[in-house]
């Protein structure tokens, strides 16, 4: 048992009664009577008597309780040194000590008054008054200290008493305070260890990587500011036993009292506990800390082990879905190619499971404590890993097979298709004769040859031999084609005995003569036998397809019919756009929109608030849902309650289409909006866009495209309505509603332009002002300027012999902004314009004159009185003539407003 834990506080240690230890009315010396019984001393003190009663026990019971329970069950010995006092003195002390001593006593040594009247009172006064003090000990009255010495050795003895024991009550009093001090840091740094140790056998360990780190690195912390708790505390015990022991260390004649050598006893017994306790405590925190560690361990593996299992799992579904065998040559090497960049996607996902899996083996092998739950760990990761290898073998195998079957089927058809326009190229007329049949015989013997080479001896064997791999598609086309086979040799065979009966037949030798007109119809003519070597073919080959005759351009009709049928469905699809063809195709398009908004916001913006996913979101993500996705809800929100409704009314009334873009010109500026964040969003898409948190978005709301192709959708949307309404507009020329129709084409049109101007306002650098504080940006464009900053007309004519300045001009409604354009390489994408300004001029202060001397494409825009003139060239009269009129506009306004 831990006896520094079990003991009880003392009522009483030196640091409460400092001060009256400090009066040194009673010392303990640390002497002995003969029998070990320890000596208490009552030196001479003149104001004994005036000493409070609470003062006087807690000194002297303090005094008895720091000897042994050894030597204070002997008794103790009590010296009153009363030589210069009187008998009162004498008198009061032996009452005090009567009433108040709290230990057992063995003897009172009084050293009675030294003046000789003082002597004979104390002799009558203790034979009168020893029955008064009610003491059961003796009481011995001394003349001097010689007689003391003949009761208690001198080495005994203070020097005050005619002894040789050394004693500084000052260094007692700091040896009992540092004695009682370390004793107090060994009981309290016990209590700390063990109510360590109970808070770590307490905690229950976490389920995440993060809180287990934090619970290791605070628990870490507090071991080691518990542990230099106790090297301060051995310090502490060491220098403290060396300043006991301080005397003997410095005279070899020197000796330790009984009650030093207790002080050495106690304070290495103090130090024996606290290495004991530290042990304890060490071997209790290597569990401990090794759990933590195990446990951190076990954390990173699980969640490891979900990210490799997420992304498996992904990948084996991926490999699922590749359930295509193929139906042709090219599609099956298409189908290898796509089975391979899926081997060599998942080669980085099965080395990392692999890798786990040891892991997960290492930490059994290392006796984890977990070991039921990373083992099927282990076992799921290599079960996944051999399921993938597996099937990928069995892929490539039946993929492998079905390619062969269907270059052995290409072969096939092709060896059919030649042998069909062989026969056909065959003319009756020249196999008349013996030697025309025989060649023709020679002929197809060589063609029938080329069977062997391409194993097509036996027709069915192909085909029998990849019977376990085919789909009913293949199985089918691959009948057809050996039912073609049998055709085609059944054809050779009976044109094998036709010609054998020709070249047999032996007939007279015909002298040519020129042949008469009327018997032209009946020779067989090539323009005769081509056609029915089409139709020949037809019936075997089917549609035109890989490897055809068509393919090779045999059959030109048969192009030119495909041809024509391309064109005439591209002139019925014109012809067939009226305007509720449009109004169906616009609300089908817009319906599919709104469904595309909807599935973005709810599979990837409200995804990104999941907690269930919030570990799959990459750092530079968090917080940036509003960057990524702009205005995209408020956008959906409009279509969605409003937009959307309103053109659906107008399938019966296809002419109230160009009201809804009347009346929501103001709501669809919020593409504006939405295109300004754009570049911001594309920024952040291509820092994150492969992250696995999109991916299993995309997983889940089983998407073709990535979110990067869903969130162009508002942009090609806006554009889409002005294409619309064109049609329609077409449809609709010199009817009821045209010119609202051209109102909301004006009106479509001129938010494109808003965005498109706004998209070049967002690139303006440089500018100390706030745009927005500019008014409306009217328009915006790149043009050639002079400029001459001095009075007078004298200088503008020479103008255009210097150098035009490049510069991107932003029209607004109170300022003219000049900026320069700059193109530049961000990340290795498209190059991306900005505008650094230059210079700017308020509207309220310019002039304009239109024409320039000289360039229909001039005009001169001058401030301040022509202190400064700027002459701009535009890229075209119309450009020039358009900003004219709106320049005009502006300061046409500004002149009413003034009136």
């Amino acid at each position: 048992t831990d006896e520094i834990m079990q003991q009880e506080i003392r009522p009483l240690v030196a640091v409460d009664i400092i001060e009256q230890l400090h009066r040194q009315f009673a010392i303990l010396s640390g002497g002995r009577g003969k029998d070990g019984a320890p000596i208490i001393t009552f030196p001479e003190f003149a104001g004994f008597s005036e000493i409070p009663d609470d003062d006087f026990l807690n000194v002297v019971t303090y005094l008895t309780s720091i000897p042994s329970l050894e030597a204070a069950s002997i008794g103790f010995i009590i010296i009153i040194d009363r030589r210069r006092d009187k008998w009162s003195a004498v008198k009061a002390s032996l009452t005090r000590i009567a009433g108040a001593f709290p230990g057992n006593l063995q003897l009172v040594f009084v050293l009675r008054p030294s003046r000789f009247i003082q002597r004979a009172i104390a002799d009558i006064g203790i034979k009168l008054y020893r029955d008064d003090f009610k003491m059961k000990v003796p009481i011995i009255m001394l003349n001097s200290v010689s007689d003391l010495h003949g009761y208690i050795d001198k080495s005994q003895l203070t020097r005050e008493l005619g002894g040789t024991l050394e004693y500084g009550h000052s260094q007692w009093i700091h040896h009992r305070t540092a004695i009682e001090n370390f004793a107090m840091t060994v009981k309290t740094t016990a209590q700390m260890l063990q109510a360590f140790g109970t808070d770590l056998a307490e905690t229950e360990l976490p389920n995440d990587v993060q809180c287990t780190e934090e619970l290791l690195s605070s628990h870490t912390d507090h071991h080691t500011k518990l542990k230099d708790e106790l090297k301060l505390a051995v310090k502490q015990g060491a220098t403290l036993l060396t300043c006991i022991r301080e005397p003997v260390t410095r005279s070899a004649n020197s000796k330790l009292s009984p009650d030093e050598l207790e002080n050495v006893a106690t304070v290495e017994r103090l130090l024996a506990q606290l290495d004991e306790t530290e042990k304890a405590f060490d071997q209790f925190w290597t569990k401990h800390h090794l759990k933590l560690e195990q446990c951190l361990q076990l954390r990173h593996f699980e969640h490891d082990f979900r990210e490799v299992k997420l992304t498996l799992d992904n990948l084996m579904e991926t490999q699922a879905g590749f359930a295509d065998i193929g139906d042709s040559v090219t599609r099956v090497e298409n189908l290898l190619k796509e089975q391979k960049h899926l081997e060599e996607k998942g080669q980085e996902p099965l080395e990392k499971a692999q890798s786990l899996a040891l892991h997960g083996e290492q930490l059994i092998q290392n006796n984890h404590y977990a070991v039921d739950s990373i083992r099927p760990k282990c076992v799921e990761l290599r079960r996944i890993c051999d399921d993938f290898t597996n099937e990928s073998k069995k892929k490539y195998d039946i993929l492998g097979k079905s390619l062969e079957l269907h270059k052995q089927l290409d072969k096939a058809s092709q060896w059919c298709e030649a042998g069909i326009y062989l026969l056909a190229s065959q003319a009756v007329d020249k196999c008349q004769s013996q030697e025309g049949a025989e060649t023709a015989l020679v002929e197809i013997e060589k063609f029938l040859v080329t069977a062997k080479e391409h194993q097509l001896s036996n027709p069915k064997e192909f085909y029998n031999q990849f019977d376990m791999i085919l789909t009913p598609e293949i199985k089918a086309n691959a009948q057809r084609i050996v039912q073609k086979l049998e055709d085609v040799q059944e054809m050779f065979d009976k044109r094998q005995v036709s010609l054998k009966k020709l070249a047999a037949k032996q007939t007279r030798p015909v002298q040519p003569v020129a042949p008469h007109p009327e018997s032209s119809p009946k020779r067989a003519s090539p323009k005769i036998t081509r056609p029915a070597a089409i139709e020949n073919l037809g019936q075997f080959c089917g549609a035109p397809g890989r490897g055809s005759a068509a393919q090779n351009g045999n059959h030109a009709l048969v192009y030119l019919r495909i041809a024509d049928w391309d064109a005439i469905n591209f002139l019925y699809n014109c012809s067939s756009k009226s305007p509720s063809h449009i109004i169906n195709e616009l609300i089908e398009t817009e319906r599919v929109y709104v469904e595309e908004l909807q599935s973005i916001i709810e599979g990837y913006a409200s995804e990104m608030d999941n907690p269930n996913l919030v570990h799959l979101i990459p750092s530079a993500l968090q917080n940036k849902k509003e960057i990524l996705f702009g205005n995209l809800p408020e956008i959906y929100d409009f279509h969605n309650r409003i937009f959307l409704k309103e053109i659906e009314n107008c399938i019966e009334n296809p002419e109230l289409l160009a009201r809804c873009f009347l009346k929501r010109k103001e709501d669809l500026q919020i593409y504006e909006k939405y295109c300004q964040n754009k570049p911001r969003s594309e920024a952040l898409w291509r820092q994150c866009g492969d992250s696995i948190f999109f991916q299993e978005c995309q997983r889940k709301l089983d998407h073709k495209l990535s979110l990067d192709a869903y969130l162009l959708k508002p942009v090609q949307r806006i554009t889409k309505y002005q294409l619309l309404l064109k049609e329609m507009l077409k449809c609709s020329k010199n009817s009821e509603g045209t010119a609202e129709l051209e109102e909301a084409l004006a009106t479509v049109l001129d938010i494109i332009k808003s965005v498109n101007d706004s998209m070049h306002q967002i690139a303006i650098t440089g500018y100390e002002g706030d745009v927005s504080e500019l008014g409306k940006l009217l328009m915006q464009g790149s043009f050639n300027v002079w400029t001459d900053h001095k009075k007078g007309h004298n200088k503008v004519k020479d103008l255009a012999r210097f150098k035009p300045m490049q510069r991107h001009l932003f029209l607004y409604t109170k300022m003219l902004l000049f900026c320069k354009k700059r193109e530049e390489n961000t990340d290795g994408h498209e190059k991306t314009a900005s505008y650094s300004f230059k210079n700017s001029l308020k509207m309220s202060t310019v002039g304009i004159t239109e024409n320039v001397k000289g360039d229909n494409k001039k005009f001169e825009i001058w401030y301040n009185g022509r202190e400064e003139v700027y002459i701009i060239q535009a890229s075209s009269v119309e450009l020039k003539n358009t900003w004219i009129s709106e320049i005009r506009k502006v300061l046409t306004g500004q002149l009413e407003a003034c009136r």
